[in-house]
């Protein structure tokens, strides 16, 4: 009994944390995994890594066209961008999902310790992981970090479990990529 008393409120952040991103992952299939314009992009993306990446290797034995590789390049960033604004655009429904279950827990939790860490944060952490206890005992877990660090792992280890994970070449190059580092 004292065992399900003590765990209780964590237990019921994580639970809900779960519940929420099953949630989001469903609107954001609703909204874009299941168009055809995703999996076309998808489709590009694939077949564009793949192609940079055979003509990049090591065991490519004709030297790589630099024309060819630039054009293959631009196609995938292209592709990357239009994948990163298709996602963009149920981002806004998600994320009123998201502030609405977290008001919620909020005005639930609020002045609660949800979770003891056996450890003591560093000070920058500290701030986030103590936020809106009484007291200075600085192992005490408040809801918000409990709730964002279920939040960040669950959602994305639950998108690769259902295959919503964004393919590596568009991860690599998203919506702000990295510049060139050719010289021009």
């Amino acid at each position: 009994m004292a065992f399900s008393l003590k765990y209780a409120d964590a237990l019921a952040v994580v639970s809900i944390s779960f519940v929420t991103a099953l949630l989001c992952e469903a609107i954001s299939w609703l909204l874009i995994y299941r168009t055809s314009s995703y999996k076309s992009l998808r489709q590009s993306i694939d077949r564009a890594s793949k192609k940079l990446d055979s003509l990049k290797s090591p065991s490519n034995k004709s030297a790589p066209n630099s024309k060819k590789l630039d054009r293959v390049e631009t196609s995938l960033k292209e592709s990357s961008r239009d994948l990163s604004l298709a996602k963009f655009k149920s981002g806004g429904v998600v994320a009123g999902v998201l502030i609405v279950v977290f008001g919620l827990l909020n005005s639930m939790f609020e002045g609660k310790v949800v979770a003891k860490l056996p450890f003591e944060p560093i000070p920058l952490v500290r701030k986030m992981s103590h936020r809106g206890l009484p007291g200075t005992d600085w192992t005490d877990c408040s809801m918000v970090f409990l709730y964002m660090l279920c939040s960040i792992s669950i959602r994305t280890n639950l998108q690769k479990f259902l295959g919503f994970a964004p393919p590596r070449a568009a991860a690599s190059s998203g919506l702000f990529p990295m510049p060139d580092q050719k010289m021009t």
